[in-house]
């Protein structure tokens, strides 16, 4: 068992009603133990920051760190393009812990990725909320989170232009998406039925897991750009009541329907906010869009799509977009509460309350400022990184 650790004379951030606290964070067995005016145990370890700033791990909640191989795409697990839909995939079967984004990750502050599959399929398969640091992605998880789907136009590329079969237009991504959840619920009759009669069944893995959509237990977490393919999405959320358990990811076009999410409750997981040039669907691009849909009273957690933006600038996306009118007061809850309660693992990982996952962040500054650096990392209670400790002279970190 480790040694209790002191992270002393800190202003916390606490993401908890309590807001921010000088004092002091004491962790215990991986926990966070207490925050505030802590009575430091016998034999525990004694870290004063000085007054510097403390939060939760910041948590992405649309990643591919893990499946997508740091600098090695091709080798990428992320996209079982052999069909329009593969619910029976499984985010975790394809996690890399040695991927180095995800050191790079930790180092900078991302303690909590939703990994998951690519946006090839309009169904891509379960995805898995992982921490950042260790060695065993079994051990990495904190949860099966949600139901991969994706609109527009990565499943009309890949399936109709590359492929030449369904869906080749965004009426065929909704008629698929739409046919795979009649199939789910032909398949629970049918289960259902025979389980009545005894009779055997033949069970499926796929299916399986939309059964899971279907009951709400596997969110369904849409990919999707345009405002007309997100209106599409609530339609058929609507038709087969998954409206209560539906996040919309990227929602580039959002800002352009922010009344239509807030009145269905329905969360938005906004970026990457970077560039418009890689496809059409992008043109209304702007990192105005976190900080528009807040105003309107939607749920908004920021992401970096990683590797598309690295998954260590999470914080520099939410600088961008405070820049862009996000209220700074919201900034850090969107990587970190908010994520944490859309990916349905707030028990765990966002805040800084007793009892939660000891993942929290030492900075120099305020997280989302561009010239600040994280300091001290830990996960789990473990002192993943020390910043001056684990310093590397750029000379030697490169080959020549």
């Amino acid at each position: 068992m480790d040694s209790p650790v002191v992270v002393r004379n800190a202003t916390v951030h606490t993401v908890t009603d309590r807001g921010t606290v000088d004092g002091d964070v004491l962790i215990e067995d991986g926990d966070i133990a207490a925050v505030g005016d802590v009575e430091t145990p016998d034999g525990a370890d004694v870290i004063d920051v000085d007054g510097a700033t403390v939060t939760p791990g910041l948590i992405d909640a649309h990643s591919h760190a893990g499946m997508a191989e740091w600098g090695e795409p091709e080798d990428g697990d992320f996209n079982e393009g052999t069909d329009a839909t593969t619910p029976h995939v499984n985010a975790l079967d394809g996690f890399h812990p040695r991927d180095e984004e995800l050191k790079y990750a930790f180092q900078n502050g991302v303690t909590t990725v939703s990994s998951r599959m690519g946006s090839a399929n309009v169904i891509g398969g379960v995805i898995c909320s992982m921490k950042t640091y260790g060695k065993v992605a079994d051990e990495m998880l904190i949860a099966e989170d949600g139901m991969k789907a994706a609109m527009g136009e990565n499943p009309k590329r890949f399936h109709g232009e590359e492929e030449g079969r369904q869906p080749s237009t965004r009426p065929g991504v909704a008629a698929t998406l739409r046919q795979t959840l009649i199939d789910a619920e032909d398949y629970r009759d049918r289960k259902e039925q025979a389980e009545a009669e005894g009779e055997p069944f033949e069970r499926d893995v796929g299916m399986e897991n939309m059964l899971r959509v279907l009951e709400g237990d596997l969110p369904l977490r849409v990919h999707a750009h345009r405002a007309d393919d997100i209106m599409t999405v609530f339609r058929i959320a609507e038709e087969f009541d998954l409206i209560d358990t539906l996040s919309i990811e990227h929602a580039t076009e959002g800002h352009l329907i922010a009344e239509e999410f807030a009145k269905r409750d329905v969360p938005a997981v906004v970026g990457p906010s970077i560039s418009a040039a890689t496809k059409y669907e992008l043109r209304n691009i702007t990192f105005e869009t976190p900080g528009m849909l807040h105003e309107a009273g939607v749920t908004v957690a920021i992401q970096t799509d990683a590797p598309v933006v690295p998954q260590h600038h999470l914080d520099v996306a939410v600088g961008l977009a405070v820049r862009e009118g996000l209220p700074e007061e919201a900034a850090l809850e969107t990587v970190t509460r908010n994520p944490a309660e859309i990916l349905g693992i707030a028990d765990r990982v966002g805040t800084l309350e007793p009892g939660t996952d000891a993942d929290l962040v030492v900075w120099d500054g305020p997280f989302h400022h561009f010239d600040t650096q994280s300091r001290h990392v830990f996960v789990d209670g473990k002192h993943v990184f020390d910043r001056e400790a684990d310093a590397v002279d750029p000379r030697e970190a490169y080959e020549w």
